[in-house]
């Protein structure tokens, strides 16, 4: 699977209208570019992005990870953009209920509503461990003030921006989905017992001294199918959702090429094909002849390798491939004297 490099794509008119540009880096100033304060609908391809509402990355945000808004909360209000960087898995914050890191603490390691407990409005400091994180005043989807935090950029001083005790929502900034390659390691299959069992018997007997016509039909079609089950691990960090390409090369005549999987509860792939089977054109004299029509049934399991690369950063996984091949299918000719 490819993907095309972290971008947004911002929009002078709501619904993705009017005049549009492209950022791949940081945009300090949209002025200098002349797109301040024209903004009312983005997308995001990749890695997260933020929209703030003074050049050079100031004032309050709004934050857009990957996919479409057709609306935006600083609509026609923002003046400069960054793109998130860092590493978004396992974020970690930490709020402090006094100027300085002092008093009480919260620690963070997900999205919290916190008018639920018992820090609604107490925070005033915080340090952030890992990932960036928007702070909301009151909540993603009503007004008043968002912060971003980030991974590094600690605070000491709520009160320098005039959020002390106003913090009462907290989530942390989803990484876009990553770019999967997988390598099917066809030298570690393991192939099962091949079974055949017969799906139709044909059968045409002559009494006469010449030959007769067998059938008016010189072939039948029967419906042959591949089932792939494609397992990941159980500690993947691919998500629901997700589309990937898995290259079979030319291993097997009876094996697609390539299947494309997505990953779901169960991952499994049925394809169908027709199968002809030519029949014979005559019954020789005094003869009896069967025509078994077979299917062999086989398994297949092989390991496939996942790289998995999410902003430069390259992870692998183990994942497993198991081919039920139920295409092969051909006849078995028999006959006997009468």
């Amino acid at each position: 699977m490819s993907k095309a490099i972290n971008k947004i794509i911002v929009y002078e008119n709501k619904n993705f209208g009017g005049l549009t540009r492209e950022f791949t880096s940081d945009v300090p100033d949209l002025a200098s570019l002349n797109f301040n304060n024209c903004i009312s609908s983005v997308k995001v391809i990749g890695q997260p992005w933020v929209g703030f509402e003074r050049n050079n990355f100031r004032g309050q945000v709004s934050a857009f990870e990957e996919g479409k808004y057709s609306t935006i909360h600083l609509d026609n209000a923002i003046s400069s953009l960054k793109l998130i960087t860092e590493n978004l898995e396992d974020p970690m914050i930490t709020f402090y209920e006094h100027d300085n890191y002092g008093g009480k603490s919260l620690p963070c390691t997900s999205e919290q509503n916190l008018e639920y407990g018992n820090f609604d409005d107490e925070a005033s400091s915080h340090t952030v461990q890992s990932g960036a994180w928007i702070l909301y005043q009151n909540g993603p989807n009503e007004k008043g003030m968002r912060f971003l935090a980030r991974a590094g950029e600690n605070v000491a001083h709520y009160s320098d921006f005039d959020f002390s005790d106003r913090l009462s929502y907290v989530r942390p900034l989803k990484a876009g989905q990553p770019t999967v390659t997988s390598k099917v390691l066809w030298p570690q299959m393991i192939k099962g017992e091949e079974t055949p069992a017969m799906i139709d018997q044909i059968i045409g007997v002559n009494y006469s001294d010449f030959p007769q016509e067998f059938t008016t039909q010189h072939s039948k079609e029967y419906e042959g199918s591949v089932t792939y089950e494609f397992k990941f691990s159980s500690k993947t960090i691919i998500e629901a959702g997700m589309e990937l390409n898995i290259p079979l090369g030319s291993v097997s005549t009876s094996i697609s090429n390539s299947i494309n999987i997505k990953k779901e509860q169960r991952e499994t792939i049925t394809t169908r094909e027709a199968v002809s089977i030519s029949l014979p054109a005559k019954i020789p004299p005094h003869t009896k002849l069967h025509v078994n029509i077979m299917k062999l049934t086989s398994t297949v399991t092989v390991p496939v390798e996942l790289t998995i690369d999410r902003n430069g950063k390259k992870k692998t996984e183990s994942a497993t491939l198991t081919c039920a091949q139920g295409n092969i299918i051909y006849a078995e000719y028999k006959s006997e004297k009468l």
